[in-house]
C-alpha cells in the first residue's frame, strides 16, 4: 500500500487506539481517528478526528460517510474501540452484558458494515479487529468480556472468508494486558453476590497488579500497523506474554492450561 493509504481507527482518545493512530501517521498514512466528543479529545499530530459513537447506527453511518466525502476511499479499518467488565457471570445482568456487547461486538459490526460497501467498490481493503488473549482463553470474573472477544474472533474468521473474493482481508490482533485506561478503570458488575467476593477480589487485585507492570500500548500499536500494512495473517499476537499464551493454548494439553491459569490468578 502507498504512503497515501487511508486508515480509519475507532477509539483513539487514549491507549492502544491513540498509539496506533500515531504510528500510522508516522508511516505516511492519512489517518482518521474516531472519538465520541471532539471537544474533549487531545490533538494528535497527523490524525484527523471524526466524531462517532460506535454504539449508534446513525452516528457510524455519518462518521464513515464524512471520511468518504473527503477521501473517496478507505483502505484500512481498525476496530479498536472496546470496554471491559469485571464480575462473575451470575452477577452480570443481561443489560450490563448487552452494553458490553453493544460496544465490543455490535460496534465493530456497525463500522465494518459501513465501510465494506466502499471497500467492495474499490476491490481492496484490510480490516483489523482488536481482540484479546481472552478471545482464545477463559477469563474468570471477566466472562462476558471474554465472550465478547470470542464473538469477535468467530465473526472475523467468518467474515474473512466472505470478503476475500473482493480483495478484502480481515485479521485479528490479540494483545495481553496493556497499560491503558481500559485496563485500569474496568467497571464492575453492580449486583454483587457475596459468595463470589473472595475470588472476585483476588481477580481484581491480580488485574490491577498485572496492568501496573504491563507494557505501554506502543508494542500493540506496532502489531496493529503490521497487521494492516504487512503480509496478511489471520492472527497476530504482540511479542511477549500474548505470544507466549497463544503458543501455550495451541500446544499444551487443556488440563495443563487450565491449572496454569488458575495458579496464575491465585484461584488454585
Amino acid at each position: 500500500m502507498s504512503n497515501s493509504t487511508v486508515v480509519v481507527i475507532t477509539g483513539v482518545s487514549s491507549g492502544i487506539g491513540r498509539a496506533a493512530a500515531e504510528q500510522f501517521a508516522k508511516r505516511g498514512c492519512r489517518v482518521f481517528g474516531t472519538v465520541r466528543t471532539i471537544a474533549k479529545a487531545s490533538p494528535l499530530a497527523g490524525v484527523e478526528f471524526v466524531e462517532m459513537d460506535v454504539r449508534d447506527d446513525a452516528s457510524v453511518r455519518l462518521g464513515i460517510q464524512s471520511i468518504i466525502d473527503r477521501t473517496k476511499r478507505i483502505d484500512v479499518l481498525v476496530n479498536n474501540a472496546g470496554m471491559n467488565l469485571i464480575g462473575a457471570v451470575e452477577e452480570t445482568t443481561t443489560s450490563e452484558a448487552a452494553s458490553l456487547f453493544d460496544t465490543n461486538v455490535f460496534g465493530l459490526l456497525r463500522t465494518t458494515q459501513a465501510v465494506l460497501p466502499h471497500m467492495r467498490t474499490q476491490r481492496h481493503g484490510r480490516i483489523v479487529n482488536v481482540s484479546s488473549v481472552f478471545g482464545f482463553l477463559p477469563a474468570p470474573y471477566m466472562g462476558l468480556y471474554s465472550a465478547s472477544k470470542h464473538a469477535v474472533e468467530g465473526l472475523s474468521e467468518s467474515l474473512d472468508h466472505e470478503v476475500r473474493q473482493f480483495g478484502i482481508r480481515v485479521t485479528l490482533v490479540e494483545p495481553a494486558y496493556t497499560k491503558t485506561n481500559l485496563e485500569t478503570n474496568s467497571p464492575q458488575a453492580k449486583s454483587k453476590i457475596a459468595d463470589y467476593d473472595r475470588e472476585r477480589d483476588l481477580i481484581s487485585r491480580s488485574v490491577a497488579d498485572t496492568v501496573n507492570g504491563a507494557p505501554e500500548p506502543s508494542g500493540v500499536a506496532n502489531t496493529i500497523v503490521e497487521a494492516a500494512l504487512g503480509t496478511w495473517r489471520m492472527r497476530r499476537t504482540p511479542a511477549g506474554q500474548a505470544s507466549l499464551l497463544s503458543k501455550l493454548r495451541r500446544f499444551m494439553p487443556a488440563g495443563a492450561v487450565d491449572a496454569s491459569l488458575r495458579k496464575t490468578l491465585g484461584l488454585a
